[in-house]
């Protein structure tokens, strides 16, 4: 039976799937054409889960209640020790909420939060879908590679102050997704500085703030403790993704939004995986040996975006060396004349063509709210053998040439997409 369209919720309508998940999904099918694709599109953590979480996730595998709404205590004390050892707060385990993926609990918030969602553009591909589907406004942001994409305090301050009054929640995603960019002690400051005069609700989308390249991570809620959610999970710094756990800690003037948001979560995904969230207590508790798992880990990722961000920068892409994560956003704007000529406009079209004349798959600037026009790609470096490089990692010094013999793929899929830029703007 096909249902006619107006079966369908209007804000439902032109809501596309995920552009991470689609890109990975077509990857994978051309792969199994027999076709070399490099998978630059999904941001997907190239290391595995830490044996330790992973051996305790083993010792749980016959948890089979149902565990509380909220999330399982212990799990919830653990994540509010982590918080408190990254931030100096004073988070209990009453304002913490867990659920199957921080996508889940953005989207539970969106949907009880009664006000206008502020975005800098660019931002991670969910947050705007996310607000289309319950109608809520989105206000943009602009920020330029200039300003290495950053949102800054006078162009939030501005945009608000235009906007009017009213419920605002401003989503900060740092180091982010797509740029890799994040933000110093002291923008963070004048940030904070700003929202508080405009009484916003932020949420602090901190998912990979332990790969922070320079293990330096800092939270906007060590300067807005009052008003900022901070949001995390298992899925980047753990290798996790798969797993499905996200953590929202809540300031305790914000008990109201936990409490609405659970009460979704009670008549929606009722309680969060048991064998995971046992597992994940492990996790949140770190040690030694997971300490060092990260730290191997930032370093591999900083040192190979080096070599990335040299070569993209010779064929004359706008880009810089990332803050943290795994992710370059470069801007190919020198070249729009070329591409133009070429047939390809938008960044759509460019990626598109990338994918199918070389095989690397990259995202579009566009699917992160840039302007369709725009020549900007988002690269995730990950595809690599994270294990491989973690092990070497344990032997010898992180330099280029670790990172050449490990990460050789990444490195050819830079290549190739150099190779075309060359070809195509001759």
């Amino acid at each position: 039976m096909t249902a006619p369209i107006t079966d369908i919720k209007r804000h439902v309508h032109g809501v596309a799937s995920s552009a991470t998940l689609a890109i990975n999904e077509q990857s994978n099918a051309l792969r199994a054409q027999g076709r070399t694709i490099y998978k630059l599109g999904l941001g997907q953590s190239p290391f595995p889960v830490p044996e330790s979480v992973v051996a305790a996730l083993k010792e749980h595998a016959r948890e089979k209640d149902y565990l509380p709404v909220r999330g399982l205590p212990e799990l919830r004390a653990a994540v509010a020790g982590y918080h408190n050892r990254q931030s100096g707060l004073d988070y209990r385990a009453e304002d913490i909420l867990i659920a199957p993926g921080s996508k889940e609990l953005l989207y539970i918030l969106q949907l009880v939060f009664n006000g206008t969602i502020v975005l800098p553009s660019p931002s991670w591909v969910t947050y705007a879908p996310q607000a289309q589907l319950f109608g809520n406004r989105v206000l943009w942001i602009e920020t330029t590679p200039g300003q290495h994409w950053k949102l800054l305090p006078a162009a939030l301050d501005a945009a608000c102050r235009e906007d009017g009054t009213g419920p605002k929640l401003l989503v900060l995603n740092y180091p982010s997704n797509p740029t890799g960019f994040s933000f110093t002690d002291g923008e963070l400051e004048e940030l904070a500085n700003v929202v508080r005069t405009h009484q916003m609700v932020v949420l602090s989308d901190e998912i990979y703030g332990e790969l922070h390249h320079e293990g330096s991570h800092r939270s906007i809620a060590t300067y807005y403790p009052e008003g900022t959610i901070v949001s995390a999970g298992l899925s980047k710094w753990c290798g996790a993704g798969g797993w499905r756990l996200g953590t929202f800690a809540f300031p305790a003037g914000m008990q109201y939004l936990l409490n609405a948001m659970a009460v979704v979560a009670s008549e929606t995904f009722t309680a969060t995986s048991a064998p995971i969230q046992h597992a994940a207590v492990t996790a949140f508790r770190k040690g030694e040996r997971i300490d060092r798992y990260i730290a191997y880990a930032r370093e591999i990722l900083r040192v190979l975006a080096e070599p990335i961000v040299e070569r993209l920068s010779k064929v004359g892409a706008n880009v810089s060396k990332p803050d943290g994560a795994f992710y370059l956003f470069p801007s190919f704007e020198k070249h729009a004349r070329a591409f133009d000529e070429s047939g390809v406009h938008t960044s759509a079209e460019f990626s598109s063509r990338l994918l199918q004349d070389t095989g690397v798959a990259v995202l579009p600037g566009s699917a992160f709210g840039r302007p369709a026009a725009e020549l900007s790609v988002r690269l995730a470096y990950v595809d690599f053998d994270g294990a491989a490089a973690l092990e070497a990692a344990s032997r010898q010094p992180v330099d280029e040439a670790l990172v050449t013999r490990c990460c050789g793929n990444v490195l050819a899929a830079v290549d190739l997409l150099c190779e075309w830029i060359e070809q195509t703007a001759a």
